[in-house]
Formats: C-alpha cells, structure tokens, sequence
C-alpha cells in the first residue's frame, strides 16, 4: 500500500466505525453526514481489500481483518495528536485536549470530583477515565495507550515511573443502629458478623482477608458485589458489615452510617501515581500529575 495515498481522514472514520459499528453513529462521533460515512466505508473496503463490516442479525459485526485492525489503528492515531499536539506550548487555558487516566472506581469517586471541578474555566480540557486490571495498566503505559495511572502496588520496570499520592487504611462501615453500636467492635464481634464484599477491590484482600488467613480466620460473606456504588444503600438496610479504605468511607459517610477502626493490625497503604519517563519532561503530562497531586492535598 502506498502511504501517501493515504488519507488519514479515512483512518479516523475507520477508528469511529469499528467503536461504533453503526454507521449513522460513526458519522455523528466524527461530524460527517450519513452519506460521506457511508463513502468512507466504502473507500476504506476498497483500501483495505476487506468488507471490514458486514450486516448481521444483531447489527454490524466487524470482520477478523477489522478487529486485526482495531487496537493497531487506535495506537497510530494517538501517535498522530501526539505529533501534531505542541507539547512545548501546552498552556492549559486554551489547549484543546484529552487525558485518559486509569482508576478504579474508589479512586473516581475520590479524585473526579476535585478534578474536574480544577479544569480551566475558558480551556477546553477533558478526562477519559478507564479502569484496568494492574497487568493490563503497565501494558497501557508502556503502549501509550493512558497518560498517567493512578492505583496501588503495581510491579513496573525502570521506564515506569512512581510517586506516593495518598496515604490510606482499611477501615469498617456499618448502620448507624447496628446491633454492636453498644460497645468497641472487638475481634470477636468482627468475625461473628456477617460482610459484603467488593470483588473487584484488590484491597479487601490484601489488607483484609489475608491478614485475616494468617490468624486462622475468615470473614462470613453474606453478599458480594462486583462495584462500591451500592454499598451503602445495602449498609443503610441490613446489619452487614463493609471493610474499604478510609478515604471512600469519608465520601461515603452520612447521618445514617458509622465508621469504626479494624479490630486487628492492618498495615496503611499509598495510593500511587504512575507515568512513563518519557513523559517525564511534558508540560502537558506534568500539568496533569500536577492537578492529580493537588486533589490528593485536598483529601489530606
């Protein structure tokens, strides 16, 4: 294929299509008409020599040529803004420009808020904010694919690098009426209660469940949930217990829940912020570790 035969336009509509597999949706994510997408899908099965996308029962479906393309496409096409984006003037009032973060969705409810409510009143920022496993975010930094990660505990090489955010612990919440509100919440009483859980938090286990293994226990799982967003409501009904950090039980906190310390010994951890060290001199990515460091101020 000749490369400068290419139009990049075309690439751009092939990225929206594959992400939308609809073709009216592909031209409103790019701000075509229906009939200059439809065009570019054909332009694009000519270029290619592939259908690309085919007409099923359940919609279009992208053809095993198009979903060799997918990620490819999308890594060429952030190397593109990168390239035409001016690092070297990045200035935060009128630079038009998207972050994407990976965080969890304890680190969204604590960091978004602040975050977004710091964006530039007269700049035209955004956040993309996505959540990985801690495999999967090394791999997305190395590729290029986020800007910055903000998590815990992940095994990196030197071309990662790593600063402490947030200093946090693991902590219990509970009804305000609990049945053990009479009293501290001993060892005993911990484990003679039954517990939600959150499946997807690594948390819980490494400081929680471990801990607990090491001393010949475990705790009663009543319920568990793969998100935090239901946790209270459920907390608010029944006499569960939910252990989490301390930062999200805070968010969390109203009139109608309790938060009591772990009855045993549970080492605090550091929320931590992750970047590669090619970026370690961009006006732009240190601009956002910079607003990342000065929402974790706020929390204390």
């Amino acid at each position: 294929m000749n490369l400068r035969s290419i139009d990049l336009n075309l690439l751009v509509a092939l990225d929206a299509l594959l992400t939308e597999r609809h073709v009216t949706k592909a031209a409103d994510r790019v701000g075509l008409s229906q009939p200059a997408m439809s065009n570019a899908l054909n332009r694009l099965r000519a270029m290619f020599e592939d259908e690309l996308l085919v007409r099923t029962t359940t919609g279009m479906q992208p053809t095993p040529r198009a979903t060799e393309l997918a990620e490819p496409l999308r890594q060429v096409l952030r190397q593109v803004e990168r390239v035409m984006a001016s690092d070297a003037g990045f200035e935060p009032h009128r630079t038009e420009r998207t972050f994407t973060i990976r965080m969890s969705d304890i680190l969204a409810c604590l960091l978004l808020p602040r975050l977004a409510a710091a964006r530039p009143a007269d700049g035209r920022i955004s956040y993309n904010t996505i959540h990985l496993s801690p495999a999967l975010t090394i791999d997305a930094l190395e590729r290029d694919e986020i800007d910055v990660a903000v998590s815990m505990g992940l095994d990196h090489s030197a071309s990662i690098r790593s600063e402490t955010l947030l200093r946090d612990r693991m902590v219990c919440l509970m009804r305000r009426g609990h049945e053990i509100k009479h009293g501290r919440l001993t060892f005993e009483r911990f484990i003679a209660q039954e517990h939600m859980k959150v499946s997807m938090s690594p948390t819980d286990l490494r400081f929680v469940d471990d801990v607990l293994t090491e001393r010949g226990h475990r705790r009663r799982i009543a319920l568990n949930v793969p998100h935090w967003l239901v946790v209270p409501h459920v907390l608010k009904k029944t006499d569960l217990l939910a252990v989490m950090p301390r930062q999200l039980a805070a968010v969390l906190m109203d009139d109608e829940l309790r938060m009591e310390d772990l009855p045993f010994e549970s080492a605090p951890f550091d929320w931590m912020l992750y970047w590669h060290r090619r970026y370690d001199q961009s006006n732009a990515n240190g601009w956002l570790r910079d607003r990342l460091r000065a929402a974790c101020s706020d929390l204390g």
